[in-house]
């Protein structure tokens, strides 16, 4: 009886979620923005969160000039979608109202080609893919066992010990892209002004000012106040409030 209440009431959670989610569309649609914001993050507060979500969430707070929120969504949406071009375009239409113009340095060596490669996708696909390419292997598998030609099995095995070595390299890329992002701690500024200063506490002296939707990465914590680096690589201490966290 208990597993059946369950699933209705995660049946109905879903629908609910979805016809939220249709309702956000429409006011969207009419040009009600902040209607259409209360609706998707009505969705969010359900637990269900996708790349479209977050981007349509990012597309309302642009239209209504709200720079931190929409660059915060633009980037939520682009950790579950990294290869989404039309995301990537908004998020930089978005970074460009924001007043701070700090300098990205490239990053170079080995680990930079390792991260460009397993940020293709989010990790969740690459176990999706893993798992995709598992049923392809008992596949192979399957046709090596049942084949009646040595020329036959030898194709079946080769191609077992490709799709093997795919099932590795996606399995090692979803692992290493969920360390990664769990690990670079991002954040937005969402405070108007916010100052970065050299030590933890108010009366140290401004290293830098920075302005609301400047993203910054958080490199440590005390009490109220965090750690970050900017993507010039300055770094300095601001407090917790003035910023939101990505992860």
């Amino acid at each position: 009886m208990k597993k059946t209440i369950y699933i209705f009431l995660l049946i109905s959670q879903v629908f609910w979620a979805q016809t939220a989610f249709e309702k956000g569309n429409q006011s969207y649609q009419k040009e009600n923005y902040q209607d259409a914001i209360t609706n998707y993050e009505s969705v969010l507060a359900t637990g269900k969160h996708s790349a479209e979500l977050y981007f349509n969430l990012g597309n309302c707070y642009y239209k209504l000039h709200k720079i931190a929120p929409a660059v915060f969504n633009y980037e939520k949406a682009l950790q579950l979608n990294p290869n989404d071009e039309e995301i990537k375009t908004n998020l930089d239409f978005a970074r460009r109202m924001a007043i701070d113009d700090i300098k990205i340095i490239p990053k170079v060596g080995f680990n930079k080609l390792i991260e460009d490669f397993t940020s293709t996708y989010y990790y969740d696909t690459w176990a999706w893919i893993a798992v995709v390419l598992a049923f392809v292997f008992l596949a192979c598998f399957a046709g090596y066992y049942f084949s009646g030609t040595a020329f036959r099995k030898r194709i079946f095995f080769t191609g077992m010990f490709v799709v093997l070595l795919g099932i590795f390299v996606s399995i090692f890329s979803g692992i290493y892209e969920k360390n990664r992002i769990a690990n670079e701690k991002l954040a937005i500024v969402f405070a108007e002004t916010a100052s970065v200063k050299g030590e933890p506490k108010a009366s140290s002296a401004e290293t830098i000012l920075l302005h609301e939707g400047t993203k910054v990465y958080i490199l440590e914590s005390i009490a109220n106040w965090k750690k970050v680096q900017l993507t010039d690589e300055t770094t300095g201490w601001i407090e917790a409030d003035a910023i939101k966290e990505l992860n």
